[in-house]
C-alpha cells in the first residue's frame, strides 16, 4: 500500500537512506563533532582494552597446520612466514573496514599494522578476521613493541623453552603481559 502524502521517487528515496544506515555505510558531511558521534554510534569493536583489540571482535586464530609437532617445518623454518602471509589486496580492505569497526578517529591506513594477534610466527590464522586487527602504530604500546614479543615468543618456542599453546594463549590474552606471563621476564 503506498502513502498518499510519499510519492514514488521519495519513497524510493527513503528505502535507499533506510538500507544505507542499516548496511552502516552511510558518510556525514557535518562538523568534527557530529563525524566523533557518528563514528561512535557505528563502531561494533571497542577501543577500551587499546593496546590490546577487543576481544569480541579479535579473539585470535590459530592456523591448523601449526601444531606442536609440526614447529620444525613450519614457524621455526626461516622465512615460512612469507609462504603464508595474506597480501595487501587482501588485508588493506580488512583495515579499512575494520578501522571503521573501532570508530577510530584517525582513518589514515598508513598509521595502523593490519596486525595478527596471534602471530604468524607463532602459526596464528593468516586469514581468519577474527585474528586480525588494527593495531595503531602510535601511543606507549604500540605495534612495534608487539613485534619484539612475538619475536622472543617465536625465539623460546622454537628452542623448546615454551610450548606453542602457551605462546599463543599468552599473546592472544594480553600481549603486554605475555613475556611475563610465559616466565620470559
Amino acid at each position: 500500500m503506498t502513502h498518499p502524502r510519499i510519492h514514488r521517487p521519495r519513497r524510493l528515496a527513503a528505502t535507499a537512506v533506510a538500507l544505507t544506515l542499516a548496511a552502516g555505510t552511510f558518510t556525514l558531511t557535518a562538523g568534527p563533532a557530529q563525524a566523533h558521534e557518528a563514528r561512535a554510534l557505528t563502531a561494533t569493536c571497542s577501543q577500551a582494552r587499546l593496546p590490546l583489540p577487543d576481544p569480541s571482535c579479535q579473539p585470535g586464530a590459530d592456523n591448523p597446520d601449526v601444531t606442536q609437532a609440526t614447529i620444525g617445518s613450519t614457524i621455526c623454518v626461516s622465512g615460512w612466514t612469507r609462504t603464508v602471509r595474506p597480501p595487501t589486496s587482501y588485508t588493506n580492505p580488512l583495515k579499512v573496514r575494520q578501522i571503521a569497526e573501532y570508530g577510530y578517529e584517525d582513518t589514515d591506513t598508513s598509521d595502523y599494522e593490519e596486525d595478527h594477534l596471534i602471530p604468524l610466527e607463532l602459526g596464528g590464522s593468516p586469514r581468519d578476521p577474527r585474528n586480525l586487527w588494527p593495531e595503531p602504530r602510535y601511543g606507549d604500546q604500540d605495534a612495534y613493541e608487539k613485534d619484539t614479543v612475538e619475536n622472543r615468543l617465536k625465539s623460546a618456542v622454537c628452542k623448546g623453552t615454551v610450548g606453542l599453546d602457551a605462546a599463543r594463549r599468552a599473546i592472544a590474552t594480553d600481549w603486554t603481559t605475555a613475556l611475563a606471563a610465559v616466565g620470559l621476564e
